[in-house]
């Protein structure tokens, strides 16, 4: 899996093609992740207590991972990530940049 918590991402398709946000969860059995802030779904909550009000929370949806590109923190652009062994330790290596991310 290329894609990690806390990465940068921008979306390539979809109602919010154009912008970026931060990865909040992985799955990696299904290829998906969680975006903070995109694609959105609006779930409808009834009232709890008698006299509350309903209400329409707004939560973030799976994305496929084919969806999503990572931003490189040095650079600033979104690039495809390669895998890079140096040292006994396996990095990701921004593709345009070639700094690790």
């Amino acid at each position: 899996m290329k894609f990690k918590k806390n990465d940068q991402v921008k979306m390539l398709s979809g109602k919010d093609k154009g912008k970026t946000g931060k990865i909040l969860q992985v799955f990696p059995q299904d290829d998906k992740v969680i975006v903070e802030g995109l694609n959105l779904m609006k779930k409808h909550a009834r009232p709890k207590k008698e006299g509350e009000k309903g209400q329409r929370i707004e939560l973030p949806r799976r994305v496929a991972i084919s969806s999503v590109m990572v931003v490189c923190p040095k650079c600033q652009k979104a690039s495809r990530t390669i895998f890079q062994v140096t040292k006994d330790k396996k990095v990701r290596v921004c593709k345009k940049c070639n700094n690790e991310i």
